[in-house]
């Protein structure tokens, strides 16, 4: 164990709050999936307990062998990966599992699980981004050369990802805005781009009002979120009606583990709304300690940005860290009714699959950059040392 810890490097304190997240999940999930158990293995709670372990330790050693990887060489990696990304939402846009009237998943014979193209096509727009700005410093202002080759991959895979997921499209390109301030695009060209999702928007919305209520499938889904957060009514406001009981009743310190009631009336609480199983079995004092855990991972990965050895690694750190939480707060929201349902699951603690998978790889990537900058003070110190005695 001693030597497996001596393994571990990059940001100790990062490391520290995902464990601390990973019991929290193991727990709370565990908790919450009675119902389901019930459903569908006659009462085998043991099964999802296992799977979400497994699920879980696979995601840390993921996690493990990805801080191992010196963070220059996803540069490249993802690269190639932009290749396999987008004829995946392509695919599974046309031929994926249908969920709420949307095709969002790809399912996974062998392993049983499914497969959310929409997460891999995420982490890859970030990267390819990052890149692509350290590469641009120089004439970044340049709307030909420099704006317009980032616009088009964050267009098109937010494009292929909104018929299917307008939560995670709005989200992404949220990301890459930010993450173009922060990487110094012209500010005009940026306002433009905001301007143009309003307009498109605006255009998709009047469309929608004026279209037959039997043919707006997917934009149906929108509009009735939206009217049921703006009117509080429909399948939407009852989930979040058993989110706000769930939150109400568990008072300062929670009812305990295990003893939630709510889980019985949630629709998803193992995902969607596990914040509100959380607040109801750990209380207010643990929904607060879980809203510090995220703002201090955020606090974390700022460091690393600020100190970061490069204009790529910042901006790695910057895009990847700022999605984590970004997601993390919009699920909160969403629990205690700040925002419309939008079906974001709570990073590394929501039940899933490749989702959590996908979360470890890019908190791995995170304590890649934070290992190589640790190896660069060292490596500093040591020559002050060496100077020092010379």
């Amino acid at each position: 164990m001693q030597k497996l810890l001596t393994t571990i490097k990059g940001d100790k304190l990062i490391w520290a709050v995902v464990f601390l997240l990973t019991l929290l999940s193991f727990l709370a999930v565990y908790s919450s999936t009675g119902t389901l158990a019930y459903k569908y293995h006659g009462g085998n709670t043991e099964y999802y307990m296992l799977k979400h372990a497994l699920i879980l330790f696979l995601g840390l050693v993921l996690m493990y062998l990805a801080h191992l990887v010196k963070y220059t060489y996803y540069s490249r990696i993802f690269q190639i990966t932009l290749f396999l990304a987008i004829p995946l939402l392509a695919v599974t846009l046309a031929f994926g599992q249908n969920i709420n009237e949307a095709s969002r998943v790809l399912y996974i014979p062998v392993l049983g699980l499914t497969f959310q193209s929409s997460d891999l096509a995420k982490i890859t727009l970030i990267i390819v981004l990052a890149r692509a700005l350290s590469k641009k410093q120089d004439n970044i202002k340049n709307f030909k050369s420099a704006f317009l080759p980032l616009l088009f991959p964050v267009l098109l895979v937010c494009g292929l990802i909104l018929p299917a997921n307008f939560s995670t499209a709005a989200i992404l390109f949220t990301i890459s805005i930010v993450l173009m301030f922060i990487g110094r695009v012209k500010l005009s060209y940026i306002l433009g781009m905001v301007g143009i999702g309003i307009v498109v928007l605006t255009i998709g919305i009047t469309i929608l009002y004026f279209m037959p209520v039997e043919k707006q499938g997917r934009l149906g889904t929108w509009k009735n979120r939206v009217t049921a957060f703006v009117n509080g009514e429909g399948s939407d406001n009852y989930q979040v009606e058993q989110a706000k009981i769930a939150i109400a009743s568990g008072g300062l310190l929670g009812k305990m583990p295990g003893n939630s009631t709510q889980r019985n009336f949630l629709p998803h609480p193992y995902s969607d709304f596990i914040f509100a199983i959380i607040v109801e079995e750990y209380g207010l004092a643990g929904g607060v300690v879980l809203v510090l855990l995220y703002l201090f991972l955020f606090y974390r990965v700022v460091l690393i940005v600020v100190s970061a050895p490069g204009t790529f690694g910042s901006f790695l750190v910057a895009g990847v860290g700022f999605a984590l939480v970004f997601q993390a707060m919009i699920n909160m929201g969403v629990a205690v009714n700040l925002l419309p349902v939008t079906g974001q699951p709570l990073p590394l603690v929501s039940m899933g699959g490749t989702s959590i998978w996908f979360t470890s790889l890019s908190v791995g990537i995170i304590l890649s950059v934070s290992k190589e900058l640790s190896k660069n003070k060292e490596e500093s110190g040591n020559r002050e040392t060496e100077i020092a005695h010379a």
